[in-house]
């Protein structure tokens, strides 16, 4: 018990009476069943935004930058705010699953993989920006320092557009391999629970031969904290160099040493809106309430009122050092006074309402708590950080040192068609993602389901038995009390026996512990019978189990399956043949030969020694 100790006044992280079972049942609905009306309502709605945007940049790109609502002063407008906002929405996904993984914070199992898929079309919508501003999308390998025929023709090293890209192309490597890394054990889980071939075919791809063997488990782990060791200054570095590209330059506004600090911490702020925006709703339509809970929603909600908390002092600072510096200029940036009652008076306004105002409501438990009222906060801190950007270059841009150049901004449909199409295109992406990847983290919620699950919470502080409580009605339903994972049967060495202490003597098949936890069908319990009347039966009143894990291909789940089976001793072990191989291959269905390829009965032979 004490290795799944959790202070009970800590709210449970998995709600209901739940079994592993019931985790890849509700983790996998979504994949193998079908897809919903509100999924399709969804869905062609995100399509049809999606094509319009498509269709604006097409027209974008065979008639002219011209078409954009950009002028000579406000040469950086509509696009570099979706830019930098799309990247801000990015960042929430590598905190949540590197930054947090390296605290062990549990809560963050159940909202991890989603947060990185969040990530990943988010950086894919932020690419598109720069690429279409180049006028000539064709010719966009030009920013990367590759030999080429144009003589001395080479990138500008001193340029933070070029950082970006070296910054924002290994953010989305390492988040795209993080990603994948994560959803092997789940792709697992999907190709041995679906019946259709070419699912299992696919899915058998995707996961990478996963097996979910110990081996396979200490080699996860240590890749995991690779990458989380990698990623992490990533959550640093990347927003910091995106904020170079305003900070290094000596536009008034721009030229503040307090960028990049403020523009991670409004990344953050951002990033963790948007997840709570996705979530609140994902919850709600595949079925997940029990597992993104409340208290994950308020864990959330504390990370964006810290962060809201920086972006605040950093807006205070940005308009107290431009009011004392007493420079004419600075009264025209995008936190003054002039730009609160000047041209763009609504655009400020919007920006203190929505990141300032709004979000202090988080401090009151009851509204952090409230489903509807976080979704609505959310939803406001999305558009006020939008209105940040917009500010910080829009505002900024209309009013330069010499005020013949003053100018005034005004998308046109297509700025305003491009950037619909990219919010259409990230929910395209991310519905596609919900219907053929697991939307959570199955295996490692269940490795918290003990310490943080209602029921075993519950039965901690009733003084309850935790030792067979893993059992499933569905997959051990003849099995009134046992658990499957205890070493030792109540007996083996005779089918005449009986089923003793199985509370069933009606059973005439070889009391294999716990075979019907692997199977369902008599066939197969003969052969299993047939095979211990060739390999021997186990008697604990005379033996003794021998660790069967010292054999190389058996981990702690695979020697559950024997045991469930009832091979417990190096002596049975060592009496497998090609007929029993073949047995074991098509039960346990968690690996095709191994068993043969690793010769367990010539290990088993040497360990018995």
């Amino acid at each position: 018990m004490s290795s799944h100790y959790e202070a009970p006044i800590r709210e449970p992280l998995v709600l209901g009476d739940k079994s592993y079972h019931d985790i890849s049942v509700d983790v996998g609905a979504p994949v193998l069943g079908k897809a919903n009306k509100y999924w399709w309502i969804v869905f062609s709605i995100a399509l049809v935004a999606f094509l319009w945007g498509l269709g604006c940049i097409v027209y974008t790109v065979s008639t002219g930058i011209g078409v954009w609502g950009l002028n000579k002063t406000i040469g950086w407008a509509w696009d570099i705010t979706n830019f930098v906002w799309w990247v801000g929405i990015g960042h929430a996904g590598t905190l949540i699953s590197a930054v947090l993984l390296l605290f062990r914070q549990k809560w963050r199992m159940a909202i991890n993989r989603s947060a990185e898929a969040m990530t990943i079309f988010a950086v894919v919508q932020a690419g598109l920006f720069p690429i279409i501003h180049m006028g000539r999308p064709w010719l966009a390998y030009w920013v990367l320092p590759i030999p080429n025929q144009f003589g001395s023709l080479w990138v500008n090293f001193n340029s933070p557009l070029l950082w970006d890209v070296f910054a924002i192309s290994t953010y989305l490597s390492v988040s795209l391999v993080f990603w994948w890394t994560g959803l092997l054990p789940d792709f697992a889980m999907i190709r041995d629970r679906t019946s259709s071939p070419f699912q299992k075919k696919i899915y058998g791809i995707l996961s990478f031969g996963w097996s979910g063997r110990a081996k396979d488990w200490q080699r996860f782990e240590e890749v995991s904290l690779v990458l989380a060791g990698l990623a992490t200054p990533l959550v640093l570095s990347v927003h910091t160099i995106v904020s170079f590209d305003f900070a290094t330059s000596v536009v008034p506004g721009w030229h503040s040493t307090i960028f990049p600090p403020y523009f991670v911490a409004g990344a953050i702020f951002s990033g963790f809106a948007m997840v709570q925006t996705l979530l609140i709703v994902m919850r709600k339509v595949s079925n997940l309430e029990d597992y993104i809970t409340v208290t994950h929603i308020e864990y959330m909600n504390k990370v964006i009122l810290l962060t809201g908390g920086i972006v605040t002092v950093a807006y205070l600072t940005e308009y107290f050092i431009g009011w004392y510096s007493g420079v004419p200029y600075e009264n025209y940036t995008y936190l003054s006074f002039g730009a609160a009652t000047g041209p763009y008076w609504w655009a400020f306004w919007a920006l203190i309402i929505c990141n300032l105002i709004v979000p202090l409501s988080l401090w009151v438990k009851k509204w952090r708590r409230n489903i509807k009222w976080t979704f609505f906060v959310a939803l406001v801190v999305n558009i006020g950080m939008w209105f940040e950007r917009f500010d910080i270059i829009v505002v900024n841009l209309s009013k330069d040192r010499l005020p013949s150049s003053w100018a005034m901004f005004t998308p046109t449909f297509v700025d305003i068609g491009i950037f619909i199409g990219t919010i259409g295109f990230f929910f395209v992406l991310f519905l596609l993602y919900a219907r053929t990847f697991p939307v959570i983290a199955q295996a490692e919620v269940k490795t918290i389901l003990k310490s943080s699950g209602a029921k075993y919470k519950a039965m901690r502080e009733t003084g309850g038995q935790m030792s067979g409580s893993t059992r499933d009605s569905r997959t051990s339903s003849i099995y009134k009390e046992f658990d499957v994972m205890a070493r030792t049967p109540v007996s083996n060495s005779s089918v005449s026996e009986g089923r003793s202490g199985f509370g069933d003597d009606t059973i005439e098949h070889e009391p294999t512990v716990n075979a019907d936890a692997l199977i369902d069908n008599e066939a197969k319990k003969d052969q299993i019978d047939q095979m211990l009347v060739r390999v021997g039966r186990f008697d604990p009143a005379t033996q003794t189990a021998d660790d069967l894990k010292k054999i190389s291909g058996v981990g702690p789940i695979m020697e559950q399956n024997l045991h469930q089976m009832g091979i417990y001793t190096y002596d049975q072990v060592s009496k497998l043949t090609k007929k029993e191989y073949d047995l074991l291959d098509d039960i346990i269905n968690s690996f095709s030969g191994r068993a043969e390829r690793d010769d367990w009965a010539g290990q088993a032979k040497k360990l018995k020694k």
